[in-house]
């Protein structure tokens, strides 16, 4: 994005924005039954519905994306997160213990335990995930990419980035779109993938769609909904924004607020790929009962 002038980045932002929010608008009329899906999309788009015809006993669920996970193992969807800023060494061994247990996604810790986790996690498949410009997203690029740099050095293989949500919020999208490349070049030069947490709760839907699509276009990997610090968690309807903007190349990722199965399916059925829990193991325990 940096080649681009900022009137060409505005412009391109602007049709964008304008084309997304009128499909969002065009919506069907409401059926009966409460549902407004017209396409077959309701697994995407009515979690509550779908989590009743699980319960009910169904196996698959058809989806032309967010489709609940086939095998079960829904462990594989979950970064297994702890991000207080108490959290000691042991609490940390026992997050690792528990993912190379339960087999998650990753461990998403702060950027001082990363060494630690790669140790213990080392021969698993578990990925070591980590934050940077976490919790604001106030730091310049340059920092942001140190630190990126910094945390690959230590193992982590999985970088979450908090965007400058107060530059989007300003119009700036040249700077918005430097800090996600500055941190997405770092990252792919160490092979390490990248997930743009937008804080969505203090977004505009509007500004939601710039901010996905600026992720979109700087290189990102995935967009994630929130810190988990923030005013808000994730919502379905935010997952589902997010997976109409960015498609079914990019990955979404829920965080915040998730805390048993019911809100992983319901994440998950709405277009998440990944979602982030402090609470992994109840809903892996869960969802085995």
């Amino acid at each position: 994005m940096s080649t681009y002038d900022t009137a060409t980045v505005e412009r391109v932002i602007e049709e964008v924005t304008r084309e997304v929010l009128l499909r969002l608008k065009s919506a069907p009329a409401p059926r009966p039954d409460g549902c407004n899906c017209s396409d077959g999309s309701c697994v995407a788009h009515c979690a509550d519905k779908v989590g009743r015809v699980v319960s009910a006993g169904a196996s698959r669920v058809s989806s032309r994306l967010g489709a609940l996970p086939q095998d079960g193992n829904i462990a594989r969807y979950i970064d297994h997160t702890l991000l207080k800023a108490d959290a000691t060494q042991d609490q940390i061994a026992q997050l690792c213990y528990e993912a190379r247990t339960h087999h998650f996604a990753s461990v998403c810790v702060n950027p001082t335990h990363v060494r630690l986790c790669a140790q213990l996690l080392k021969g698993s498949d578990v990925k070591v995930c980590t934050v940077v410009g976490f919790p604001l997203g106030a730091t310049p690029p340059a920092v942001k990419a140190y630190e990126t740099q910094q945390t690959i050095r230590d193992g982590a293989t999985e970088i979450d980035m908090v965007i400058n949500v107060g530059a989007l919020k300003s119009r700036d999208y040249r700077a918005v779109s430097e800090d996600i490349a500055s941190v997405v070049r770092t990252a792919h030069a160490g092979n390490a993938l990248v997930k743009v947490i937008i804080e969505a709760a203090l977004l505009t839907d509007e500004e939601k769609v710039i901010a996905c699509q600026l992720s979109k276009a700087a290189g990102a990997d995935y967009v994630k909904t929130s810190t988990g610090f923030g005013p808000g968690g994730a919502t379905v309807e935010d997952v589902a924004l997010m997976r109409r903007v960015v498609g079914p190349d990019l990955g979404v990722k829920a965080a915040g607020g998730v805390r048993n199965y019911a809100d992983t399916q319901a994440m998950i059925a709405a277009g998440a790929t990944r979602v982030g829990a402090s609470a992994g193991v109840a809903i892996v325990s869960e969802a085995r009962r």
